[in-house]
């Protein structure tokens, strides 16, 4: 009974999240931290509460800023101490920690590797488009795609883990050549097809992180001026999570006649 209890808290408070209720699903996020203490997803998803908040904020997550390079590859605008997430910061170190006390001993510990993809993963995003440091993003991005490429070596079907390789590939194959040049040399190779390919996996068959994988390959779509296949995800994210305000915003969007021009 306590396991399924705590699992209904784990799924409740990522319905909050994609609703937009941040608040409540935290609430859920840290009652199943109660419940399961040790599990690093907890803390985890706590993080991801604070992130999405502050993408939510400042418009992250929408066509304005992903199809605008200057938004896409620059970051928001502020400062790194303007920008500075301490709620995220905190929680997401603390589930990094206790993910790999996890993995200390058990190695190939489930639960341990996709908390810490999903925290090195959005620890990367926090960096390069939150603070704006783009080398500690890429050496992080770096870490969350060896991460999911461990976790789904022993089990593929967690695929909320490609949600990480696919952001890496995609953003760093967005890169200018001459910076993807400099960055083959330090080991990051970045391919967008690939990368769209990966989060059209999470998109399918991931659990958690599915409808981010959703919304981030709909703005992928959009700046490669497919709008058909970014509608056909916003359509199905506007009628799952119909006060979500901002899926229905971009469905109408995809149909104007400037889609995908910008």
């Amino acid at each position: 009974m306590e396991a399924d209890t705590s699992s209904k808290l784990l799924e409740s408070g990522y319905r909050h999240l994609y609703e937009l209720n941040f608040t409540a699903a935290r609430v859920d996020f840290m009652s199943y931290q109660k419940e399961r203490p040790e599990d690093p997803l907890g803390k985890a998803s706590e993080a991801a509460s604070y992130l999405f908040e502050q993408f939510h904020a400042r418009g992250v997550l929408t066509s304005e800023f992903f199809v605008n390079d200057q938004t896409f590859l620059g970051g928001v605008p502020g400062s790194a101490e303007q920008n500075h997430n301490a709620g995220f910061v905190e929680a997401n170190t603390q589930a990094r920690e206790q993910a790999k006390k996890l993995l200390k001993s058990n190695p190939k510990d489930i639960h341990g590797l996709l908390a810490l993809t999903i925290a090195d993963g959005m620890e990367s995003d926090y960096d390069a488009i939150i603070i704006k440091k783009q080398l500690p993003g890429l050496s992080m991005m770096r870490q969350a795609e060896a991460d999911a490429k461990t976790l789904l070596a022993i089990d593929p079907n967690e695929q909320d883990a490609n949600v990480a390789l696919g952001m890496s590939n995609y953003v760093i194959g967005s890169l200018p050549s001459y910076k993807r040049a400099f960055l083959w040399f330090g080991g990051l190779h970045g391919d967008k097809q690939r990368g769209m390919d990966q989060m059209g996996s999470a998109a399918e068959h991931g659990h958690y992180l599915q409808p981010f994988a959703k919304v981030m390959l709909a703005l992928a779509y959009e700046r490669e001026h497919k709008p058909e296949q970014a509608r056909e995800l916003l359509s199905e994210l506007a009628v799952q999570f119909p006060r979500n305000s901002v899926f229905a915003r971009e469905l109408a969007l995809v149909d104007s006649p400037s889609c995908c021009k910008r």
